[in-house]
């Protein structure tokens, strides 16, 4: 398993050679790629990268994804105690949610207390309605890091479904016993 700067160096060089890639191909009229979007790719990348990392499951220690955070970083300890190493936050599709997921409680939580405690605060406004042209490219870049990471520790697509199949035989054995 490599370690959180091997997979940042992973990642900064699929990217680089993804951007190499598509730059060619716009310039050859093969694709076309506006700005916006590669912005926003190039944020969920990143963000993936060096903010939400698989490793975060690993927060109670000394995470790279963690410190990147500065000292927000903090918030990262019960998603770590949450979710057990290469367990369901390792998974190529739910992972990746529970990261997402974990944020939006957060996010809900400090709004809440916002509005409870200080009222006249102006929150900011997200802009409706969100297009699906402007997610798809986060949501890509976002998954792709994630994938990358993956694959570097050697976990395979089918992960979570293995997991969570073995965990059913064990408990259907048990049953089986008591029977």
């Amino acid at each position: 398993m490599p370690s959180g700067r091997v997979h940042n160096l992973i990642n900064i060089a699929v990217y680089s050679v993804l951007a190499a890639g598509v730059l060619v191909a716009t310039r050859n009229d093969i694709v076309v790629v506006t700005q916006a979007q590669t912005l926003n790719f190039t944020l969920g990348f990143m963000a993936g990268t060096f903010l939400l990392s698989p490793d975060l499951d690993l927060s109670e220690g000394r995470v790279d994804s963690k410190r990147h955070w500065g000292i927000l970083g903090f918030l990262w300890i019960p998603y770590g105690m949450i979710f057990s190493h290469r367990g369901l936050s390792h998974t190529w599709i739910l992972g990746p949610l529970t990261r997402i997921a974990y944020i939006a409680v957060i996010v809900a939580i400090i709004v809440g207390l916002l509005r409870s405690f200080a009222p006249d605060v102006q929150l900011p406004k997200i802009p409706q309605p969100i297009s699906i042209k402007f997610l798809i490219p986060i949501i890509a870049g976002y998954y792709l890091s994630q994938w990358l990471h993956l694959v570097a520790d050697g976990v395979a697509p089918d992960h979570g479904m293995r997991h969570g199949y073995k965990k059913a035989q064990k408990v259907g054995q048990r049953v089986k016993k008591h029977f």
